[in-house]
């Protein structure tokens, strides 16, 4: 596994490392999900979980208060009950709490059976467990999905974060995902921030939890240390809200 944080840029801090698959010596992680089936599939996603919550725990990541995201795949969970039973053994195992899990499902992923996937999400939030809805913007469902599925985190797609002091359109959505977070009460998170540009009109947009290269790539088997840059955010465009501007300076912080 590698760790890649999830950075409150408002609190300085981080707010939870994400797991990646990769291979036994830091391998891409498509030299590993090349090699999944529907025989496997199973198997694997127990495994990324045990060992993403053991090398975490390993690695001091619960000393640091952040929580831990993990993907899956809803084909792969086929007793919401029996694989919570793995996850929260391997927990238990390590003194992992489980209330600082988060599991993220991707939009990009066709969802066949949304009554199953939301037999998951019911599960998981029975016992204490986040639901993020990953790659937002990307996939199938869209908005429909977001209804209908009870979610925690929504992680907008780094497709709209591309270049988005650029484009106007992209920001305006961008504000408007983060004002919906609130409303639904989920937070928002900005993946892929690559340039001090897209960072500053994120935050100019509202938006607090960011990933991407600009503030840290993923650590093979370690929890990588974050940089925020010091910039002026840029004056939002006209037609975002009030309350989305007025954002100025952002200290370096490690």
């Amino acid at each position: 596994m590698a760790f890649q944080p999830i950075v409150d840029i408002v609190e300085r801090r981080v707010f939870a490392y994400e797991a990646l698959v990769r291979g036994p010596h830091g391998e891409p992680s498509i030299t590993v999900l090349s090699q999944v089936n529907e025989q496997n599939l199973y198997e694997f996603d127990q495994s990324c979980r045990i060992q993403a919550i053991t090398l975490a725990a390993n690695l001091g990541l619960v000393e640091t208060g952040a929580c831990l995201a993990i993907n899956f795949l809803p084909g792969a969970v086929y007793t919401p009950a029996a694989c919570i039973r793995v996850t929260l053994n391997a927990a238990d195992k390590v003194n992992f709490p489980s209330d600082r899990l988060i599991f993220e499902v991707s939009e990009a992923e066709h969802v066949t059976n949304p009554a199953h996937l939301q037999s998951i999400a019911d599960e998981y939030c029975r016992h204490g467990f986040r639901m993020a809805l990953d790659d937002f913007g990307a996939g199938f469902a869209n908005m429909s999905l977001l209804a209908d599925l009870s979610v925690d985190i929504v992680k907008i797609d780094m497709a709209l974060i591309r270049d988005i002091h650029l484009r106007p359109k992209a920001q305006m959505i961008v504000a408007s995902l983060a004002a919906l977070g609130k409303l639904i009460r989920a937070d928002v998170v900005a993946e892929g921030v690559e340039t001090v540009e897209e960072y500053a009109m994120v935050r100019s947009c509202g938006v607090r939890l960011m990933q991407g290269y600009l503030l840290a790539r993923p650590a093979f088997e370690a929890l990588p240390t974050f940089t925020l840059p010091t910039v002026e955010a840029p004056s939002a465009i006209s037609m975002l809200p009030r309350s989305s501007r007025g954002l100025h300076v952002i200290h370096t912080a490690a």
